[in-house]
């Protein structure tokens, strides 16, 4: 399994745009991601609902899980960017 660690900086944390946003991703890159927060909770990437329930703000730090593949590190990176983006 690759993993990211990320702390959340996105703008108002994590609202309806990205949330739609990270399940495109995971979406199109047909593996599993999930996000797990620091209390434990995991929840898939390609639900819309699952992702909105969580109410991350920033500051919230998340951890980003799919299984090795080719393109893992991109779809991690950008999901990454997502998340904490580096204006």
């Amino acid at each position: 399994m690759l993993s990211r660690h990320v702390t959340i900086t996105a703008h108002n944390g994590v609202h309806a745009r990205p949330v739609a946003e990270l399940v495109r991703v995971v979406q199109a890159h047909g593996d599993a991601v999930t996000l797990r927060t620091a209390d434990g909770v995991v929840v898939d990437l390609s639900s819309v609902l699952a992702v909105m329930d969580l109410a991350l703000a920033p500051g919230d730090a998340v951890t980003l899980e799919t299984r090795e593949s080719s393109d893992a590190a991109a779809v991690l990176d950008t999901l990454s960017e997502v998340l904490a983006p580096r204006h």
